[in-house]
């Protein structure tokens, strides 16, 4: 069977590749992404106590290491059974707030701006962010400081941009500073309004995209993401809610309880799971995670400025939102919230005080930690032994609960830009841009185990494929 292989897929965070399948006619017949890296921290992590968990698991990626603490650090409170101090919940919330902004920063304006402003079908070799400060240098430069600004929160608080240690089982290390505070609310005012600035230029953009947002992994299907129970938008504790493409409600349930209900599929092409929701079986059991996820489930924000915003991403399609191009938009959204939300917190009574962390030892031998993730909800679940030793871990990490849409995307982007074996670049830009729109992170989301086969290939000096060997 002809195919088109995209290898490796550009401005993700991660490696990967793309493989169209055409039929003999010419047109694509299916198309897949593989995931071709291997992390194993499940693994590695056997036999650890579990009190460096958080820190250990803050390794696994260098875009959202903050999620990986926080989502290790309640698996850790649930097995102290303890529960942590508000201060320290509120000190947790902020630097997890500061990394969605980052991190959401990082995937509109380094990795996906460069399409929208210079366009799908732009010259590749200035397609990308010296393109963007070319064109637009005030674009490029608020990019860089919106993303400056969450890092610079989570060195405040943690001691460090990557990989802080701060958040530990019981709460944190360290209680919120005066000084550091008022560091901290002196750059709102410069982030509120780089957010709104953002989401006045995007909007605008969005006519010019019409044909993209018709088709980029645009279909019904289920959501998932933490939820509370007065529908607030919520990032670092509720239930687990499961919503149809029309917005009702299929079901909730406690993290704790989430393998009776998330079932974990491995494709023999991919390092990357491909987890579903059990009741509908794999793989029609597909659903999606994220910001768009998580602004479907909102009934409300709870900040003015990001209110007023949901109110119009409603309006887009007058229910819930389908199209994962509008991924981007829920990103800018979230950004205006989580600054507005931070803000609040630290003008929060009790926001200095000294009481941080609860101390107490193992209560338990089994305990899970959920958070959203800036790409959607991540879990983390661990067993001990008597001695506090892990027995077992398990890990679903937010851009793995995407897996099934986004090939069901690309299989969607590939059949409506692609006609036959010659593929124009601006086609295959659209095949990535999918991808894109997910903002997958891959180094920290490869945790199946072993089942990809090694695929090695052997080309003549003219390029002709002449031996191929799998493993």
């Amino acid at each position: 069977m002809p195919t088109i292989t995209i290898d490796p897929i550009t401005r993700i965070e991660g490696h990967s590749r793309v493989s169209i399948h055409l039929d003999k006619s010419g047109m694509v017949q299916d198309a897949q992404l593989h995931v071709t890296q291997f992390r194993g921290f499940e693994k590695l992590c056997q036999g650890r106590p579990f009190y460096e968990m958080p820190a250990l698991m803050a390794r696994i990626c260098g875009i959202c290491p903050v999620s990986h603490l926080i989502a290790s650090a309640k698996a850790c409170d649930a097995l102290l059974a303890v529960r942590i101090p508000e201060t320290a919940e509120r000190l947790r919330r902020i630097m997890h707030l500061a990394q969605i902004i980052q991190s959401h920063a990082l995937s509109f304006f380094y990795l996906c701006s460069p399409d929208f402003l210079l366009g799908m079908d732009s010259d590749p070799a200035h397609r990308n962010l010296f393109g963007v400060a070319a064109h637009s240098p005030q674009l490029a430069r608020d990019g860089v400081q919106l993303r400056k600004f969450g890092q610079e929160i989570i060195r405040i608080l943690g001691g460090k941009r990557i990989h802080p240690a701060w958040i530990v089982p019981g709460g944190v290390s360290n209680p919120l500073k005066a000084e550091d505070r008022d560091a901290i609310l002196k750059m709102v005012p410069e982030a509120l309004e780089i957010a709104q600035r953002t989401l006045t230029w995007f909007k605008r953009q969005l006519e010019n995209f019409r044909e993209e947002i018709r088709v980029f992994a645009n279909f019904p299907s289920h959501f998932l993401a933490l939820a509370k129970d007065d529908g607030g938008l919520a990032f670092y504790k509720g239930w687990i809610r499961i919503v149809d493409a029309d917005g009702e409600i299929v079901n909730n349930f406690e993290a704790r309880d989430y393998q009776e209900y998330i079932g974990e599929a491995v494709e023999p092409n991919s390092y990357l799971k491909s987890p579903f929701y059990k009741p509908l079986g794999y793989p029609q059991g597909m659903y999606r995670v994220g910001p768009l996820a998580r602004l479907n489930m909102a009934r409300h924000c709870g900040t003015p400025l990001a209110d007023q915003e949901l109110a119009e991403f409603r309006e887009l399609e007058r229910r819930f939102v389908l199209s994962s191009f509008y991924y981007h938009y829920a990103r800018l959204i979230e950004i205006l919230f989580s600054i507005e939300r931070i803000e609040w917190l630290l003008n929060s009574e009790g926001i200095l005080s000294d009481h941080v962390r609860a101390y107490a030892g193992p209560n338990e031998y089994e305990g899970v930690g959920v958070a959203e993730a800036p790409r959607g909800t991540l879990i983390h679940h661990y067993k001990i032994n008597p001695n506090g030793l892990i027995q077992t871990a398990n890990l679903i990490i937010a851009t793995s609960h995407n897996n099934l849409a986004m090939n069901r995307g690309l299989t969607q982007v590939a059949k409506h830009f692609i006609k036959g074996r010659v593929v124009p670049e601006g086609a295959l830009n659209r095949v990535e841009a999918v991808i894109r729109a997910f903002d997958p992170c891959l180094s920290c989301s490869t945790h199946a185990d072993g089942r990809m086969m090694l695929n090695v290939q052997v080309f003549s000096s003219d390029g002709e494929l002449i031996n191929e060997v799998n493993r």
